[in-house]
């Protein structure tokens, strides 16, 4: 009895440490992020090191076998959806530019037509998956790897290739714009964890580990996207994806609030999420097929795969993620 007594009362003990340490990250996570602040969640959030000191794959890890099998078991109605906005040529869109398409036919030996096709895709108009290279923090990548290993042939290490056996598993849409009840959000527009805990229960799902999360702000419900500046995850965020488990992280702009709501830090989600966390994003994707469709089933879960182009060396690659319900 005794003996019993002693366990429960560290069974106890240990709930209220595991409790009152999740208190105190989300404590942490107070709306008025500073960028002294991202400084220390570069350090406190890390996943350097988890899997191992020559990691590459970083929270692609969260996405195991048990998990892929999980999200096959997924799909009941056959119906799938593209999550890419389609790459164009319209100019009047931004930047960057739109890609170049060079397109000739040949006739002799066969009747034929050949392209070829240049184009920037980081930025804010083109469907892209960023590899963990893209972003570097006082001159680091994600687990330590140095910016000396990036040369004009690429990246030496944590490059798309990385990637090249596809992405496999659950992915969950939390459509924030439905949950508030508008079209989409205006540019500018800070999403919270509140935000998201809200589109949850809306949902009736909760996000768990190893998933693809993707957060709708609405851009494409407007013929020219949503105009300058973007709506997007805000800084504080950032622990509730890790506590969470989320394998990747994607939007429908560039996945974070635009212009920067953290002074003297432009980019804060991409460094805590990229760097730090080893999580890589999906941004400009086009999400309004998927939601439409996700209200149409009532289901917010869904099988999604996606595989980059394997450029040895990319920073990453253009992409058609698929969603299958």
């Amino acid at each position: 009895m005794k003996v019993i007594k002693i366990l429960a009362k560290f069974g106890a003990i240990t709930l209220l440490l595991f409790f009152f340490g999740s208190f105190a990250l989300y404590a942490q996570s107070d709306r008025d992020v500073t960028a002294a602040q991202v400084d220390q969640w570069m350090g406190e959030l890390s996943n350097w090191g988890r899997w191992g000191d020559d990691d590459v794959l970083g929270t692609l890890n969260l996405i195991t076998a048990a998990k892929r099998i999980s999200a096959t078991r997924l799909v009941q109605s056959g119906v799938s959806v593209s999550l890419a906005h389609n790459y164009t040529v319209d100019r009047s869109l931004g930047d960057p530019p739109p890609f170049d398409s060079e397109v000739t036919t040949i006739e002799a030996p066969v009747h034929a037509a050949m392209e070829r096709v240049t184009f920037s895709y980081h930025g804010l108009l083109h469907s892209h998956l960023d590899s963990l290279c893209h972003v570097l923090k006082d001159g680091r990548m994600y687990n330590g790897y140095g910016a000396d290993t990036i040369t004009e042939n690429g990246c030496e290490h944590l490059d798309i290739a990385d990637v090249k056996e596809g992405i496999v598993t659950r992915g969950v849409l939390l459509d924030i714009a439905r949950v508030k009840g508008v079209n989409y959000l205006a540019p500018g527009t800070p999403i919270y964890a509140d935000d998201l805990e809200a589109a949850e229960r809306e949902a009736g799902i909760q996000v768990e580990p190893g998933d693809v999360l993707f957060v709708r702000t609405g851009r494409w419900a407007v013929p020219a996207g949503s105009g300058p500046g973007s709506s997007g995850i805000h800084a504080s965020v950032v622990p509730w994806l890790r506590s969470r488990g989320v394998a990747i992280l994607g939007g429908d702009y560039a996945n974070e609030v635009s212009p920067s709501l953290v002074e003297g830090n432009l980019l804060p989600v991409h460094e805590l999420t990229i760097v730090a966390l080893g999580m890589r994003l999906f941004d400009n994707l086009d999400l309004e097929a998927l939601a439409e469709e996700a209200a149409r089933q009532n289901r917010w879960e869904f099988l999604l795969t996606a595989s980059p182009i394997p450029v040895d060396g990319g920073a990453g690659s253009p992409m058609n993620p698929i969603a299958t319900f």
